[in-house]
């Protein structure tokens, strides 16, 4: 592959991994690429994959691969995920490497979200949110009555908020502990009136989980 064009995927592609990931491209068997981020490992252009390294599994399995490499002779060891791809009619392989606790990190909730509000950021515990909402493709928390716009998507915060953060809609997420009241409108569908006063739909879509997880 032509350098500029292994320069613009690593640009491309560092727009959507963590800022601390490393990118490395192999084709048949040698690295050609690499952009090194805060996981600096033992990679030059032109070095050999090495035997048990995820390049290597990628390479043989022709299959995305995760795995953990503890006793890397990259020269530390490292979480890695890669991709096999084709470069100018030659087998390849695309790796991301991240530190060896990604995963770990990944699945711990998140225990505060950094909102802006006016031309200030500010972390806000999760215990403090009454609820999320989806805006036009934008992410609002609310927090003391007051609006903060996080630059973490619904879909992302799902899976990573306390369990005590219920989805009720496509567009909304609870604190359970902030809800005041629950009520019907007049198609029978469930409202959840919040402490702070706001009132949010319960689309038909939730309505058996809410129902579960509030027992009623």
């Amino acid at each position: 592959m032509e350098k500029l064009a292994l320069e613009q995927m690593g640009f491309i592609i560092g727009d959507w991994i963590p800022e601390e990931a490393s990118i490395a491209v192999a084709v048949d068997g040698r690295y050609v690429y690499y952009k090194s981020g805060k996981r600096e490992l033992k990679i030059c252009i032109g070095d050999e994959v090495l035997p048990g390294s995820v390049a290597d599994r990628t390479y043989t399995e022709r299959k995305r691969i995760e795995m953990l490499v503890e006793e890397s002779v990259l020269g530390a060891a490292y979480f890695g995920i890669g991709y096999p791809v084709q470069a100018a009619g030659k087998s390849g392989v695309l790796v991301i490497i991240l530190p060896p606790d990604y995963m770990i990190r990944q699945k711990q909730p998140v225990r505060f979200l950094t909102g802006k509000v006016d031309e200030a950021w500010k972390p806000i515990p999760v215990e403090q949110i009454s609820h999320i909402e989806s805006s036009q493709k934008k992410t609002w928390f609310y927090a003391d009555e007051e609006a903060y716009c996080s630059i973490h998507t619904l879909k992302y915060l799902k899976d990573r908020l306390p369990d005590w953060f219920l989805p009720i809609h496509r567009s909304y997420i609870v604190n359970i502990s902030y809800i005041m009241e629950i009520s019907r409108d007049f198609s029978s569908n469930y409202l959840l009136t919040m402490k702070d006063g706001s009132v949010l739909p319960v689309s038909q879509n939730y309505t058996s989980s809410v129902r579960e997880r509030l027992g009623f």
